[in-house]
């Protein structure tokens, strides 16, 4: 069985940082992209930033210098580094893998459960 769990969320004032992980495990042969969503209250879900293996990245332009998204291949993990948070990045973020599992010949995409972050002073 595969899990996705994220980590690292929190209430964070105007201008803070916080930093979300993102743990893949279980029987996992091959990891592909990587990436963070997120979903505010009364809104869709939108993409936040992803990373392919090979370590190409794509932001949405909103949060564009202000996070940062890293992985580390040897882990399954994938990291959301946000800085100079802004009331309007509160949401809740979840990631997603694109993988193998072992015994499997597809690649399927899984997902976390998400983390609150709220950003308010």
């Amino acid at each position: 069985q595969v899990q996705l769990v994220e980590s690292g969320g929190g209430l964070v004032q105007p201008g803070g940082s916080l930093r979300l992980s993102c743990v893949a495990s279980g029987r996992i042969f091959r990891v592909r992209d990587m990436g963070w969503y997120r979903q505010a209250p009364g809104k869709q879900r939108e993409l936040v930033a992803t990373i392919t293996s090979g370590g190409r990245i794509n932001y949405t332009e909103s949060v564009k210098g202000r996070f940062t998204i890293s992985r580390d291949n040897a882990e399954n993990t994938v990291y959301l580094q946000m800085n100079s948070l802004k009331p309007e990045d509160t949401a809740v973020y979840s990631c997603n893998a694109d993988l193998m599992p072992f015994g499997s010949i597809r690649y399927t995409w899984h997902w976390g459960r998400g983390t609150q972050v709220t950003v308010s002073s």
